[in-house]
């Protein structure tokens, strides 16, 4: 006999919107006659192994629409990646529970995970369908147009550029605003959405997907700084040179490792302290100055994408609805159709786990420093309304007199 019961989790970065794919699921599987109890762990898998469970079957409707609309995520998150042992685990759990739908919301390596636990509910035999729904603002999971979470990030990086651009106006300078993105660089690219004339900033922008020549960054600036009489620069925390080592790694004395042996890019301030030590020492401009995105971009309250809030709630009924009306796990993918409107479909988990997408080259410029009218065309719509603008005097000379 069915017990009717359903599991969500969270897990990787928070971002805006990542509650309204949780609350998506609650509330489509409130309609659903056979669902008789809706969990949620506590700080996703390792909430799971734990048996940390809230029962969300007891959350008004009223105050899940609240929590939809709040960044972050609300059952708590983790940075664990299970390997098969610890998958066994999560299964053992969620067959203890009586658990017949799993649903975990997260980017590539929870995924694989739910790829995993559902192997390992398939070689026991047990009834238990396993959905992947996605995040990310790295927006680098494989077979979707875009991610939830990445256009509400890229609204913020954007708005960040542009009021960097600006202040770097009144004040001539180096800016260097490093944003988050290991190995894709959509995050960063974002920053080009900030311009509004042609001399603005970010004047160079650079990407993971190209290596990096310090000789030929520090040329690049020159350049600019010669031309504009400032620079503006986006520089993605994943920058490498030909080997694949990390420029922060390069340039740093000591070198930070997160749990996983990578090294720690998100959230230091390295590498643009690093990069502005190396504009003022080589290129002998004063005025530099660096900022870390860091944390910001992920889960900022105030700079949400409403489409990106639409399409993270409609991912999580989806998810629900392909549960509940098909006879195999997946994950769930964003498809664009026309401009602009989007589709869903479920995609087969071994083709989204463990990978990772990276920036198209038809969305890189020939120069490697910006991005072309394609990514601009692409990312726009997903910005969403209200993206505020920034305008500029029309400057009427008054004759000199004394300083002619």
């Amino acid at each position: 006999m069915s017990s009717g019961k359903i599991l969500v989790a969270q897990g990787g970065g928070p971002t805006a919107v990542i509650n309204q794919s949780m609350v998506g699921v609650v509330l489509e599987a409130r309609r659903f006659r056979n669902v008789t109890r809706i969990y949620g762990a506590l700080h996703g898998v390792r909430g799971i192994v734990n048996e940390d469970f809230v029962d969300l079957t007891q959350e008004t409707s009223h105050n899940l629409e609240l929590v939809g609309a709040t960044p972050s995520s609300a059952l708590g998150s983790t940075r664990d990646k299970p390997d098969i042992a610890y998958c066994q685990k999560i299964f053992a759990v969620l067959r203890a529970h009586e658990i017949e739908h799993f649903f975990y919301i997260g980017g590539n390596d929870s995924s694989d995970t739910v790829r995993i636990v559902a192997e390992e509910a398939a070689k026991a035999g047990y009834p238990l369908r396993c959905i992947h729904i996605p995040k990310t603002i790295d927006n680098d999971l494989v077979g979707n147009d875009h991610t939830p979470g990445f256009p509400s990030a890229a609204r913020f990086v954007a708005q960040a550029f542009a009021g960097a651009n600006l202040d770097n106006a009144a004040l001539p300078g180096v800016y260097v605003g490093v944003v988050m993105g290991r190995h894709a660089g959509f995050l960063t690219a974002a920053a080009a959405l900030g311009k509004k004339f042609p001399d603005d900033g970010p004047h160079l922008i650079y990407l993971p997907e190209r290596v990096f020549v310090l000789e030929n960054f520090l040329a690049d600036v020159k350049r600019t700084y010669e031309q504009y009489g400032r620079c503006v620069i986006a520089v993605s925390e994943g920058i490498h040179d030909a080997s694949g080592e990390a420029i922060a790694s390069l340039l740093a004395a000591e070198v930070e490792r997160d749990a996983h042996g990578n090294v720690q890019l998100s959230g230091t301030g390295a590498l643009a302290d690093l990069l502005c030590d190396e504009i003022k020492s080589k290129l002998g401009i004063k005025r530099v100055r660096g900022d870390t995105f860091g944390y910001l971009q992920r889960s900022f309250i105030g700079c949400v994408s409403d489409v990106d809030q639409r399409e993270a709630r409609e991912v999580g009924e989806k998810a629900v609805q392909f549960a509940m009306w098909g006879d195999r796990n997946g994950s769930v993918a964003i498809k664009r159709t026309g401009f602009y409107s989007v589709d869903y479909e479920l995609m087969a988990l071994e083709d989204v786990a463990g990978k990772t997408r990276v920036m198209e080259d038809a969305f890189i410029s020939a120069s490697g420093t910006d991005v072309t009218d394609a990514f601009r065309l692409y990312l726009r719509p997903l910005l969403g309304s209200g993206m505020p603008d920034a305008y500029r005097l029309r400057h009427a000379p008054v004759e000199k007199i004394l300083n002619k």
